[in-house]
C-alpha cells in the first residue's frame, strides 16, 4: 500500500514522505490515526505543500544549526508561571511555553516539536531543556522558572 505521511512516524519517515507499507499496517494503524493518507496523483499536490512548509520552518544546514545553538547557549530565558506555596507550579511548563519565553528573551524562532523536556517541569527554579536543531546539533537552554 502506498501512503503519504502527514505526521512523523518513527522508523518510517517525516511528513510529506511517500512510503510503501503492508496493507494491514496502513489500513488499520496509519490511516485511522491520521498519520497518513492514501497516495493518489491528486494527493501528490498535498505532498508538495507539506514538504514546502517543512522546508520553510526547518533549519537547513549544519552551519545554521550551529549559529542558532550559539545564540541559545548565551541566552538567559526566564519563564513566569503561576505557582503555589512551596514553589510548586499550577500545571507544568510545556514546549509552547518555552518557545514563547525564548522569543520573548530575544532568541530565535523555534519549532516546539524540536524541544525535548525529559522530566516534566513542575517547580520553580533553574532547569535545563534540550533543543534538537539538526540531526548532528542540539543545544541546551538554561531555563529559569519564576513565580508570576
Amino acid at each position: 500500500m502506498k501512503l503519504i505521511l502527514t505526521q512523523q512516524v518513527s522508523g518510517l519517515g517525516e511528513p510529506g514522505d511517500v512510503v510503501e507499507v503492508k496493507d494491514g499496517y496502513g489500513r488499520n494503524y496509519l490511516v485511522p490515526r491520521g498519520l497518513a493518507i492514501r497516495w493518489t496523483r491528486g494527493a501528490q499536490r498535498e505532498v508538495d505543500a507539506i514538504k514546502k512548509a517543512r522546508a520553510a520552518r526547518e533549519i537547513a544546514t549544519l552551519e545554521q544549526a550551529r549559529e542558532v545553538a550559539e545564540q541559545l547557549g548565551s541566552l538567559k530565558v526566564v519563564l513566569r508561571s503561576r505557582a503555589g506555596s512551596g514553589g510548586r507550579l499550577f500545571g507544568s511548563v510545556t514546549a509552547a511555553d518555552i518557545v514563547e519565553a525564548v522569543k520573548g528573551a530575544g532568541g530565535p524562532e523555534l519549532d516546539k516539536r524540536r524541544i525535548e523536556i525529559r522530566n516534566p517541569i513542575k517547580t520553580l527554579g533553574a532547569h535545563k531543556v534540550t533543543v534538537r536543531l539538526h540531526p548532528e546539533v542540539s543545544a541546551t537552554i538554561d531555563l529559569n522558572v519564576a513565580a508570576a
